[in-house]
């Protein structure tokens, strides 16, 4: 047997100490807690740089990538992931707009907008001006 002396607690309920319970403190707690009213929090400085942000972002997040893979050695600029609530012919607009604006040839393929050669810069500039988010992807 150990040195130590080893006691082992009743549970018969014979012993004070089943008596008190140990979720006794908890009901007791829970009562106050229940008293009390309720604390108002101050608005943090993140949800209103969040919510800035969102009115920032309101017509959505769209990719501007340059390619030239399997396209004869030419430069496209290609914009995608355009949200999906905007119609077609809002694309189809844009397209026109930014063909004019860009001064370069372009094309709307499915919900990708096509425009011929390096314009990354000048288009994420003109997205900007609409409320888009540009953000450049790929290399």
């Amino acid at each position: 047997m150990s040195s130590r002396s080893q006691k082992k607690v009743p549970t018969d309920g014979g012993d004070d100490r089943s008596a008190a319970s140990a979720f006794a403190a908890f009901s007791a707690l829970d009562r106050l807690v229940g008293q009390l009213p309720p604390v108002k929090c101050p608005p943090s400085e993140k949800s209103t740089e969040s919510k800035a942000k969102a009115k920032a972002t309101a017509k959505g997040r769209v990719e501007v990538r340059r390619e030239k893979a399997g396209r004869g050695g030419k430069t496209v600029t290609t914009l995608q992931s355009f949200p999906s609530h905007l119609p077609l012919k809002t694309l189809e607009a844009m397209v026109y707009e930014l063909k004019k604006e860009c001064a370069c040839g372009g094309t709307l393929k499915g919900r990708c907008i096509e425009l011929q050669g390096d314009v990354c810069d000048k288009v994420c500039e003109l997205l900007k001006g609409r409320g888009y988010t540009a953000v450049r992807a790929g290399g």
